[in-house]
């Protein structure tokens, strides 16, 4: 296999991922160490969220060969992308997490099903807890109502009941 389609093949499996990803984010890492590259790396699986370091000018042809537009200004530097499949908040928020103790790691931007975020909206989308916690913040909220609902409606049964005994 020649360079070329080396290169053409880097090209379809990254556009694939980028067209799978429910969240891609684009990050600079300029000065990290290995260790610390070690650790994100273990943040990100442990969170399902594939992480890679990527050549600009392929990355960039894949986004657009994905049928993404816009990102050509972010790809400038050694940028690495972190595909989330499942929870389009995790990449974000592990490398803002990662980012607050670790300069060498920069948020660049973002792909969000399809949309294109600056810094700004990625470090938004960042601070979106976990589905996990959503759901049992939801659960929560509409347990109390219906814990009061089932008490008036048993009250009414014992009301009820009294007044026929």
């Amino acid at each position: 296999m020649g360079n070329r389609e080396i290169k053409e093949a880097k090209v379809r499996e990254l556009a694939e991922k980028f067209q799978k990803a429910q969240a891609a984010i684009l990050t600079s890492y300029i000065g990290i160490t290995v260790e610390q590259d070690t650790e994100l790396r273990k943040k990100m699986r442990e969170a399902g969220v594939e992480y890679k370091v990527v050549k600009n000018t392929l990355a960039l042809r894949a986004a657009k060969e994905a049928g993404i537009e816009g990102l050509d200004q972010y790809f400038e530097g050694p940028v690495a992308i972190a595909f989330g499949y499942d929870d389009p908040t995790a990449p974000a928020r592990i490398l803002a997490n990662f980012a607050e103790n670790n300069k060498a790691i920069q948020l660049k931007a973002g792909v969000v099903q399809g949309e294109v975020y600056d810094t700004a909206k990625v470090i938004e989308l960042s601070k979106v807890p976990p589905r996990e916690v959503l759901i049992a913040k939801f659960l929560g909220s509409i347990k109390s109502p219906l814990s009061s609902l089932v008490y008036v409606l048993d009250a009414i049964r014992k009301q009820k009941e009294e007044a026929n005994a």
